[in-house]
């Protein structure tokens, strides 16, 4: 070995910055490596970090101590509050990046850390303890990894790997029926290390996405679209953060029509999917221009969203306009668009195929069940988005860390965290096309908002030495200033008049007599914003504290009613499985249920109750079971 490592971290993405800068803050001596120092942080889809559900994933990525909430801060140039007409158990911050700003403030942020070591270079396979190399699947359980060998001939040891490959293990660009080997933004495949990662007995599957055209600003008439500008006063995604600077950029919306669709329809054959040039699936949730002909005929129109991409640059992202077709066809698609008639192509569409793993074969701190001491983080673990791969890869980083260090798994529950909803979808029941996070994969959504995610984490991120003791004192201090508020709201009193008086002016019923301020604020009607009519000790009031003070003021019976679920829910969690149990000798468990709770090896009774394919008859097999196991512990 040339070098030895604590950890090494493969793949310099998003979850591969936040697993390395985990790994080091942790006091591991951690090396990074990466095929291009360019592709730090990289965007090569839309520029922007946040939206519904990745948004929330963001906040406790900071929570906890981790850096994309930090970066997009001081890097986007419009931010928005998403689903500010719903309920708060669904606000979602999004911000747009300048994508530019944000690799380069990712890649200083890297080069300063104390304990972390860049290295430009392909990693072309994984070195075991026996100090072979490949050896087929028959010998890959139980493995212990304990390095890597770069394609330069030099190798470093470490104690355990993270890969983050990303999107560009074994991945190939397609445009119509032509393809190449290829990453995303025409950055090189990592293509030895996906035939090696096979030859060694990681079984690996195709996964499928893309990316629209870029075009010029210029180029556009802004006149037919709409503008979506961003928020007056935008929330930070920081939580140490009181106030981020003002939005610098507008956003725009406008609308494919019958004739684009025609088009495509017309020459659907000529897209690599339709055309039978692709195998791997794509995502649900993101859907080309074909899909959506293809599947919803019956829609006049789709919203395409125009994201520019940086102060610094006239290209603009157009989301939802992701294909495969021919570049003229692309052209000539977008020619028939309100306000991108005469626009002008500065890189072209195209769909990417690539190798990733099966979740299930993860255990939920991200380590690999058949090889000792790597850990798995990103888009390898069949996700999308940047905020599911950055959460992923500090989590794997943390337990990287801790496994090293002869630590506890560091593992965040459902009902914990979304980041523990992710991460439990992922290795409960695995995933068939590119996973995503949404609010409603959350069943304690209300308690898991994105305005709470520091009073939630940061006192787990500082227990396990991630959070700093400046994050964590100001945790404290928000809990305090909320509570206190909290407490005066119930214990300030109203006048009737004066209730009455501010009730009418808001459309609202009269009150019966003199009221709290708790209880006023508990009316639909009423605002935060509309108690200082009656109280002048509003006035002092922190956004946080206001916040907290409300959501739980209006929203008491419903957080009351998550709590007691919580309660049944951790009750199944307690009840522990071994790992060590022999599912094949449990009388009365179906065939289907013995064969994924082998292959899953749940760590609880409520994980194998979330197993596609374990039923609730199956579940009181597994009760059976364990009330045996006590009763005989007792006797």
């Amino acid at each position: 070995m040339t070098e030895a490592y604590d950890i090494i971290v493969v793949g310099a993405g998003h979850a591969g910055c936040e697993a390395a800068l985990a790994a080091a803050r942790l006091g591991m001596r951690t090396l990074l490596v990466t095929m291009s120092l360019e592709q730090i942080a990289h965007m090569p889809c839309n520029p922007s970090i946040g939206g519904t559900g990745k948004g929330q994933l963001v906040k406790e990525i900071d929570a906890l101590g981790g850096e994309m909430g930090v970066l997009i801060d001081k890097t986007f140039i419009q931010s928005r509050m998403l689903n500010r007409s719903k309920g708060p158990a669904v606000w979602s911050p999004r911000a747009q990046a300048d994508k530019a700003r944000y690799h380069a403030e990712m890649k200083k942020t890297l080069e300063k850390q104390r304990g972390l070591h860049l290295r430009q270079g392909e990693v072309e396979r994984l070195l075991f303890e026996s100090g072979g190399v490949g050896g087929g699947a028959s010998g890959a359980s139980g493995r212990r990894v304990c390095g890597v060998l770069l394609s330069s001939g030099t190798s470093y040891g470490a104690a355990a790997v993270v890969l983050a490959t990303g999107t560009y293990l074994g991945s190939r660009v397609f445009v119509s029926d032509r393809s190449c080997e290829s990453g995303p933004s025409g950055f090189a495949a990592a293509s030895v290390l996906a035939k090696t990662l096979k030859e060694d007995g990681l079984a690996l599957r195709r996964f499928k996405t893309g990316t629209p055209a870029r075009v010029l600003a210029g180029s556009l008439d802004y006149e037919k679209m709409t503008e979506q500008p961003g928020d007056d006063s935008p929330v930070p995604f920081s939580y140490i953060n009181d106030e981020v600077s003002n939005n610098k950029a507008s956003c725009w919306l406008t609308y494919t029509n019958q004739d684009a669709h025609k088009l495509v329809a017309d020459n659907i054959e000529k897209t690599a999917p339709y055309g039978g040039h692709t195998t791997g699936v794509g995502p649900r949730y993101c859907l080309s221009i074909e899909d959506k002909v293809s599947r919803f005929p019956e829609r006049g129109q789709h919203q395409l969203f125009l994201e520019p991409e940086g102060m610094d640059t006239e290209e603009v992202y157009i989301q939802g306009m992701s294909t495969s077709l021919p570049e003229d066809l692309q052209e000539a698609f977008y020619r028939k668009i309100p306000g991108l008639e005469g626009a002008v192509f500065s890189r072209y569409a195209y769909s990417i195929e690539y190798d990733c793993l099966d979740p299930v074969d993860l255990t939920p701190a991200l380590s690999h069940k058949g090889f000792e001491g790597l850990y798995c983080a990103g888009q390898l673990n069949g996700t999308s988005g940047y905020e599911e791969a950055a959460a992923q890869g500090l989590m794997a980083g943390i337990n990287a860390a801790r496994a090293v260090s002869g630590q506890g798994a560091f593992v965040l529950e459902r009902s914990e965290a979304y980041i523990g909803v992710l991460i439990d979808d992922l290795v409960t029941k695995g995933t068939d096309e590119p996973y995503r996070i949404m609010t409603s994969r959350a069943e304690f959504r209300l308690l898991l908002r994105q305005d709470n995610a520091d009073l939630r984490l940061t006192p787990k991120g500082y227990e396990i030495g991630l959070a700093s003791l400046g994050r964590y004192e100001r945790c404290l201090e928000k809990k305090r200033a909320a509570e206190g508020e909290l407490a005066r709201l119930r214990e300030t009193k109203v006048s009737a008049a004066a209730a009455g008086k501010l009730l009418a002016a808001l459309g609202g019923a009269p009150a019966a007599g003199a009221v709290s301020l708790a209880q006023l604020l508990a009316r639909p009607e009423v605002g935060y914003e509309a108690l200082a009519d009656v109280d002048s000790g509003c006035a002092g009031v922190s956004r946080a504290a206001r916040e907290q003070a409300e959501i739980e003021i209006k929203y008491a019976g419903y957080i009351e009613k998550q709590k007691q679920q919580i309660a049944k829910f951790e009750k199944l969690e307690q009840k522990r499985l071994p790992q060590t149990l022999d599912y094949e000798v449990l009388e009365g468990l179906r065939l289907e249920a013995r064969q994924k709770l082998a292959q899953v090896r749940p760590a609880s009774l409520g994980q194998a109750a979330r197993i596609s394919g374990v039923s609730p008859a199956d579940i009181s097999v597994l009760m059976i079971y364990l009330a045996r196991e006590e009763r005989g512990k007792c006797e």
